[in-house]
């Protein structure tokens, strides 16, 4: 059995039964059944308007969704809310494909050979899609996932997160009575590790989507069946360069926001600030003041801003990433232990460049200020870590914009924003160590899908 708590105080919420060896066979063994049988795929005008059928269905229970993610994830509420709302869009988004994607003519008759010819592809679904989510966002990222599937005709199974199952088993069920088929679209709650193991593995599986930590990502990709696809989304350790033209005064909130958004875990977090040394103490004594007020405690209260760490142990690691860092050298603002789960915002000013805290993710309420002299230096030190995926810059010099745009070593390069926005429908992907493939709605789509060739000689 697998035992769900909420994130926040460890209260029990539910037990559930999870699946054997022989249970995973038996849904990988339909899921394939489902895609061999070309006669029986959906149509277009059927899954389209499964979808929106979804859509409708969870938009009736956002409330109820918003609570569950609160209770098993620790997002504050109305957070929750917001990933309620992106994930209905998410689903529209997904419906919406299904009236614009299709295969392009290939030009014949350009040589004597090719006379007589006409050439157009179509795209097809790749097969069966085995989809490993993570709990930061256990509602959409689950979305993310599954809505592309269904607008390609995919069977899919999905892994969610251990900690976070709920949201993604309740979404199943309303895919379901949205009328979507058995055997399209399942769930997998496998009793061992290496059950997930043997499930991203397997030869029947067409394509890994895989949402979660670079270890585990990249591990599985290094043990998928030979033809098997996958995507690979990973984390980061986003930066930020705030350049001597920036507004102090309008930077703040959305660093606040990008640092500290459902307590850091997100990987695109805002975790290392740049800050020109000539606004280094204006900036620090203006940020640990907004940085001081966030409101921290229960997820479940509406003025919630900040919740808990997803475990204990989660807690523990940054307490000691935070700690390391500040027995380093490093100039503490806030980060003390409110609970077992909790952690009060932390700065941490001029850690050492070596620290777990300037190199690692961290997917804690931590953010990191450096001060720097000059662009070239800034740029340099946002580029010098393995990992790459979104960053950005805060300046009202368009040259200053134009030359991190193009210098920043990055998936996304965000002017006058933080690294952590997002919309659904945009390209997602994290290079380097961050990933590999592109996430986004219409993006995951595409990896679901295998482009058919059809060649036409005209008699």
């Amino acid at each position: 059995m697998l035992e769900v708590v909420q994130a926040y105080d460890r209260e029990h919420i539910a037990d559930l039964p999870t699946d054997d060896a022989t249970a995973l066979e038996r849904k990988l063994t339909v899921a394939r059944k489902r895609f061999e049988d070309r006669r029986g795929w959906l149509q277009p005008h059927q899954r389209r308007a499964i979808l929106l059928r979804l859509a409708d269905l969870l938009l009736q229970q956002r409330e109820t969704f918003a609570i569950r993610i609160a209770r098993e994830s620790g997002k504050p509420y109305t957070d929750a809310l917001v990933e309620t709302d992106r994930a209905i869009d998410g689903i529209q988004n997904a419906a919406e494909l299904l009236r614009t994607r299709g295969g392009t003519e290939i030009p014949m008759g350009l040589t004597p050979a090719s006379v007589g010819r006409r050439a157009w592809t179509i795209l097809e679904p790749i097969g069966v899609v085995a989809a490993i989510s993570a709990f930061n966002h256990p509602l959409n990222l689950i979305v993310h996932q599954i809505a592309p599937a269904i607008a390609t005709g995919c069977p899919v199974i999905v892994k969610p997160a251990a900690a976070t199952p709920l949201s993604c088993l309740e979404l199943v069920k309303l895919v379901h009575e949205a009328g979507m088929p058995e055997g399209w679209v399942q769930t997998l709650l496998p009793e061992s590790r290496d059950l997930s193991t043997a499930f991203a593995s397997d030869p029947r599986i067409a394509l890994v989507s895989f949402i979660g930590s670079a270890a585990v990502g990249w591990h599985l990709r290094a043990n998928l069946a030979p033809g098997t696809r996958c995507a690979l989304e990973h984390g980061g350790v986003a930066p930020v360069i705030i350049d001597q033209t920036a507004d102090i005064d309008a930077i703040i909130e959305p660093l606040a926001k990008g640092g500290y958004y459902h307590a850091g875990q997100v990987c695109v977090s805002v975790q290392r600030i740049y800050i020109h040394n000539t606004l280094k103490d204006a900036f620090v004594d203006r940020f640990a003041a907004r940085v001081e007020q966030l409101r921290v405690g229960d997820p479940l209260l509406a003025q919630t801003e900040v919740g808990p760490l997803i475990t204990p142990t989660e807690a523990d690691r940054v307490a000691d990433w935070v700690a390391q860092a500040a027995s380093g050298g490093a100039r503490l603002i806030g980060g003390e232990r409110l609970s077992d789960t909790t952690l009060a915002p932390a700065i941490l000013v001029e850690p050492p460049k070596n620290a777990k805290v300037s190199r690692e993710e961290v997917f804690g309420p931590v953010t990191c200020v450096f001060s720097f002299s000059s662009l070239d230096e800034a740029i340099h030190e946002a580029n010098s870590l393995p990992v790459s995926f979104q960053s950005s810059i805060f300046t009202r010099d368009l040259a200053v914009a134009l030359k991190a745009a193009e210098h920043l070593d990055a998936s996304t390069v965000m002017v006058n924003d933080h690294s952590a926005f997002r919309t659904d429908w945009m390209p997602f992907s994290g290079r380097r160590t961050s990933g590999y493939g592109i996430g986004g709605i219409p993006y995951t789509a595409r990896e679901m899908t295998a482009e058919k060739m059809i060649v036409f000689t005209q008699h």
